[in-house]
């Protein structure tokens, strides 16, 4: 059984990808970057762009009947691995009961270069 999440980004059918894919137990969430649902621009700061990806993610994963809770694995890829400990602050408030296995690595760039941080999720609902 496979079901795709669609967040309704523009970027999706232009890129041929969804926000979201469940395969049987297994969820993952694409490179999330911290874009406001509402439009706009990326909120300032590394701790506050985290922050917004991993409630993007969250949207996601409960649209293909997971949770947080269900995370076993996340990616935090940055433009400047010296901002880490924000990026971790913002991590450990989500996950800090849950505790994923994490990686983080520095990126050169996103595509909008005002985003300084995407993130990745895989969960598996039991």
């Amino acid at each position: 059984m496979r079901k795709n999440i669609s967040s309704g980004s523009p970027l999706e059918p232009k890129i041929g990808f969804s926000r979201a894919v469940r395969v049987d137990q297994h969820v993952s969430v694409a490179g999330t970057a911290p874009i406001p649902q509402e439009g706009g621009a990326a909120p300032e700061g590394c701790y506050a762009q985290t922050k917004l990806c991993f409630e993007i993610s969250r949207t996601a994963l409960e649209a293909a009947g997971a949770s947080l809770e269900d995370v076993i694995r996340t990616r935090i890829m940055l433009t400047d691995i010296n901002s880490w400990e924000e990026a971790a602050r913002a991590h450990g408030e989500v996950f800090s009961d849950i505790r994923p296995v994490c990686t983080f690595v520095e990126v050169s760039r996103f595509i909008d270069p005002a985003w300084v941080v995407e993130t990745e999720v895989d969960a598996v609902v039991t």
